[in-house]
């Protein structure tokens, strides 16, 4: 999701799709569907033409438009049908995606080709977001009037909200075979004083189910796991095909926006003592949390023990921004340049 992206969604492509549908929609009332599809299913060539139809509509997710399609409809369904409230601990919870492998997204090797993976990623990223923090994105679209965010100045920062993608890394541990069914699990995992990381695991379909669900949106749950002393939790990794980290940073016009900002506004923060942007790395400092009772009141130190958590693989991921210094623009040569790339 590019940074503008969102500030052009409502004012722009919400009235030109909307525009589009009633324009199709009153010329499709002159035409005679009957016939027409009558004349597809039995004329001459219906065989050619049915298994085109067969092929376009098990391959939709890959043909052009594919991808913008269903990047609208999560920014649609979830602006459209997010519950107001949600717990707050569903900030660190999962949304599940299913998808299925299209034959356009399989290699010669006969699986889902690894560079398909990042563009389901853009999808299940889109899915937890807008559910998340759907209420923060207005509000901070309205920050001259809400005066959210200010500059160290203390002025009200102008510019449209957008989202940027900073990096995407992606560990691939089991083939996805062809038209082969799977599951995208994401959630936000950390966050510093600019990026938002969130992990994408790609599961094997139906044989994982969360314990319980935060809103409407439900399917079938399993029982918690309990053990005793000796006795090992389940090995949930052996479902996994592949793994992805992705960072986003939040913009209102070229102004960096502090993750907290957005949480805050879509009330998913418990109060913390001295706020949630204090300290030298603007997260709260090296505070000691103590001793953390997992099964406890949900609270700042159960947030920030989760975070710290989560940063421990997240600041591994961003030290690799660091990379393109390697770069030497050929200093000692290069192989050649080839056609066709």
């Amino acid at each position: 999701m590019a940074v503008g992206t969102l500030s052009l969604f409502f004012p722009v492509f919400i009235p030109a799709g909307a525009a589009g549908l009633i324009y199709a929609g009153h010329r499709a009332t002159f035409l005679d569907w009957r016939t027409i599809i009558t004349e597809f299913l039995t004329g001459p060539g219906r065989t050619s033409r049915i298994l085109l139809l067969v092929f376009l509509a098990s391959n939709w997710k890959s043909l052009p438009l594919g991808w913008t399609v269903r990047i609208f409809h999560s920014f649609i369904f979830h602006f459209a049908r997010r519950p107001k409230i949600l717990p707050q601990r569903a900030l660190f919870h999962y949304s599940i995606t299913s998808s299925r492998t299209s034959l356009l997204d399989t290699d010669y090797n006969i699986h889902k080709s690894n560079s398909t993976y990042f563009a389901d990623v853009d999808i299940s990223r889109s899915h937890l977001v807008t559910h998340l923090l759907g209420p923060g994105m207005p509000a901070l679209g309205a920050n001259d009037k809400n005066k959210l965010v200010l500059d160290k100045d203390g002025k009200v920062v102008k510019g449209s909200f957008g989202i940027g993608l900073g990096a995407v890394f992606c560990s691939f541990r089991r083939e996805i075979g062809p038209m082969q069914g799977y599951e995208m699990w994401s959630r936000i995992v950390s966050w510093d004083r600019k990026w938002l990381y969130i992990v994408t695991h790609f599961v094997v379909k139906g044989k994982v189910k969360p314990t319980s669900w935060d809103g409407r949106f439900k399917g079938s749950t399993r029982s918690k796991v309990t053990t005793t002393d000796g006795c090992d939790l389940p090995d949930w990794s052996k479902y996994i095909h592949a793994t992805a980290l992705s960072k986003y940073v939040f913009k209102l016009g070229r102004f960096t926006v502090h993750p907290t900002i957005m949480f805050e506004a879509s009330g998913l923060l418990p109060e913390r003592p001295g706020g949630w942007r204090t300290g030298e790395d603007e997260c709260g400092g090296d505070v000691d949390l103590g001793e953390i009772d997992p099964k406890g009141e949900w609270d700042w130190k159960m947030v920030e023990a989760e975070r710290r958590k989560g940063l421990e693989y997240a600041q591994h991921f961003g030290a690799l921004d660091g990379t393109n210094t390697l770069f030497d623009g050929g200093e000692d040569g290069a192989i050649g340049k080839f056609p066709v790339g």
